[in-house]
């Protein structure tokens, strides 16, 4: 059967030879084989096709059962027979098997009728395959569809199988195909998204010794009063921002001889 799409394989490998830059082009592929299987007419004719094949294959059998039969008797009769009974026998044997050799060569030879019953019997069903194959390139926008049952191809992504496509123009049912389809292309590495992942942010530098050191050298730099220096604090500096300690009241003054809460000794 597959011998049908040859003509269509060359015509394909033609075109990809003659077209400089296949990447500008939009392509995909299509499997043959599954749409005739699916489609009911194909299998019809098919089916005709085969039961012409078991019709002749029948007949070989006949013609072979003839021939052992016909080498067993020789060899019974081999000793009773006169000479040109045995020639006569052989003779026979001989044409019948001629007969078988020529039948089978007839039918089955390349070229032979089966070859042209396939390609009669099928032109109907591939023309109908062509047509739907052009609708779905036309609606699609694609420039080049191979079909994967005659070509080698290494590697098709399946995203760009328009097997279903063609079937649905077919008027096949194809939900199952659909899904089994689609369980193909989520399995395809190549059409997984990559994880996106978030930069790191920045990481805080760790405090060292030159980090101290500079921090005490702008403390020198501070005024003993002022409001950002980190030394102690004088209860008695009008100015300082911090409140005075224990409650508000103020500290004593052992060196103010007004100080009326000077300590006794």
């Amino acid at each position: 059967m597959k011998n049908i799409l040859k003509f269509s394989a060359i015509a394909v490998i033609t075109l990809l030879m003659s077209v400089p830059k296949l990447s500008a082009q939009k392509v995909a592929f299509l499997v043959s084989d599954v749409i005739r299987e699916h489609f009911t007419e194909a299998k019809q004719v098919e089916q005709r096709i085969k039961s012409i094949v078991e019709d002749w294959k029948r007949e070989l059998d006949i013609t072979d059962k003839k021939i052992e039969d016909m080498k067993l008797d020789i060899s019974k009769n081999r000793l009773v027979w006169t000479d040109e009974e045995k020639q006569n026998k052989e003779k026979e044997l001989s044409n019948l098997i001629i007969q078988r050799t020529e039948f089978a060569r007839r039918k089955f030879e390349p070229g032979g009728e089966y070859d042209n019953s396939v390609k009669l019997m099928m032109k109907p069903i591939e023309d109908k395959i062509f047509a739907a194959v052009q609708q779905v390139a036309g609606d699609e926008g694609y420039d080049i569809i191979m079909d994967k049952s005659s070509q080698n191809i290494p590697y098709a992504n399946s995203k760009f199988d328009l097997t279903i496509k063609v079937l649905r123009k077919l008027g096949v049912d194809v939900d199952k195909l659909e899904k089994e389809l689609q369980e193909k292309i989520d399995k395809d590495p190549r059409n997984k998204k990559p994880d996106t992942k978030q930069a790191p942010g920045k990481r805080a530098k760790p405090r060292g010794k030159s980090d101290d050191n500079k921090e005490i050298q702008q403390d020198e730099n501070i005024p003993p009063n002022s409001p950002n220096s980190k030394g102690p604090k004088n209860p008695l500096n009008p100015l300082d921002p911090n409140p005075v300690p224990n409650g508000g009241a103020q500290q004593e003054n052992p060196f103010n001889p007004l100080d009326s809460t000077k300590r006794s000794k």
